[in-house]
């Protein structure tokens, strides 16, 4: 059976470079018909020397290692950003758990509290994702906060962080709270000591998604290969001309489609934190950390009553 789903890929525009580069492509294809047409009229003048420095191969391989580089580059980008994230929702999920059935909850204040510190987690996620784009907040994290927390995220300048600190309050609390009265009502240090170093890589994994947006590629590098490519644009059709004659535009578009829309692809994924087709999907990732969260508000601990001795066993 024939598929065309390869085709069906290969065609496709969603995603794609090609209407990104086309601006560029045509460009450099009309010059070359423009080499070809003064070919045309003097043969014997066409040789240039960009034409020789296009078809040299030590120009030629720099080239290609610095387009692997840029590449390469943008897809080490990309995937620490998807390891950032993928932390983010285990470390959300472990946390999550363990808030439900290690913190006690034994009247309506309390589990109240405990809904609102997991709502917490699940506002961390959708704080990060705004905070990545430089967006304000939105109704879904509002969905999530009390309109008094809002009003504080408005006017913050990192509201993943600040969310943080309200966990951290939340379980410090849980901690303090009638320790000289009732043990049964508080954590003790070691499950502190392990919410807290789960906290701890929450954060940790914002700040490797903030490591990621606020480091660019450098601007002398991408400057650099941008004009190498521009150099071989402008020389390939000279080197092609005295062979392909009016074919040389032809040629000259497809391999200035080829050398800008690779570049351009490291351009699209190097930041994958934002809206575009070839991003992350971030909306995805924060849904699926909700309903996580949500699944764990939902689920009611059983406590089971150990026998006080073992007679009673029998």
């Amino acid at each position: 059976m024939i598929t065309m789903e390869w085709f069906r890929v290969a065609l496709s525009l969603k995603g794609s470079v090609a209407p990104i580069v086309l601006p560029r492509v045509l460009l450099f294809g009309s010059f070359g018909f423009l080499v070809s047409l003064w070919h045309y009229f003097y043969p014997m003048q066409s040789t240039f020397v960009l034409g020789e420095l296009a078809g040299n191969v030590v120009y030629n391989l720099v080239l290609g290692l610095l387009l692997v580089f840029r590449t390469n580059s943008a897809h080490e980008r990309y995937w620490e950003g998807r390891k950032a994230l993928g932390a983010l929702v285990f470390n959300i999920r472990n946390l999550a758990r363990d808030i439900q059935l290690g913190v006690p909850s034994l009247d309506a204040a309390d589990r109240e509290a405990k809904q609102q510190a997991l709502k917490h987690l699940a506002a961390f996620a959708i704080a990060t994702k705004l905070h990545l784009r430089q967006e304000p907040i939105d109704r879904q994290l509002e969905s999530l906060i009390s309109e008094s927390q809002a009003e504080k995220l408005k006017t913050s300048k990192n509201c993943p962080l600040e969310i943080s600190l309200w966990i951290g309050e939340y379980l410090q609390s849980q901690f303090q709270r009638d320790s000289l009265q009732d043990a049964s009502r508080r954590i003790d240090s070691i499950r502190l000591t392990n919410f807290g170093q789960l906290l701890n890589n929450l954060v940790e994994g914002l700040t490797s998604c903030e490591r990621i947006l606020r480091t660019p590629m450098p601007l002398a590098y991408a400057i650099y290969l941008r004009r190498l490519i521009l150099i071989y644009c402008i020389g390939i059709p000279f080197y092609l001309v005295n062979r392909q004659e009016w074919w040389t535009c032809l040629s000259v578009a497809i391999i200035s489609f080829i050398l800008t829309g690779v570049e351009q692809i490291g351009n699209e994924i190097e930041n994958p934190f934002g809206h575009d087709p070839n991003d992350l999907p971030v909306d995805d990732i924060c849904n699926t950390i909700l309903g996580n969260v949500e699944t764990a508000i939902a689920y009611s601990p059983t406590t089971l009553s150990l026998p006080s001795s073992l007679s009673d066993m029998n």
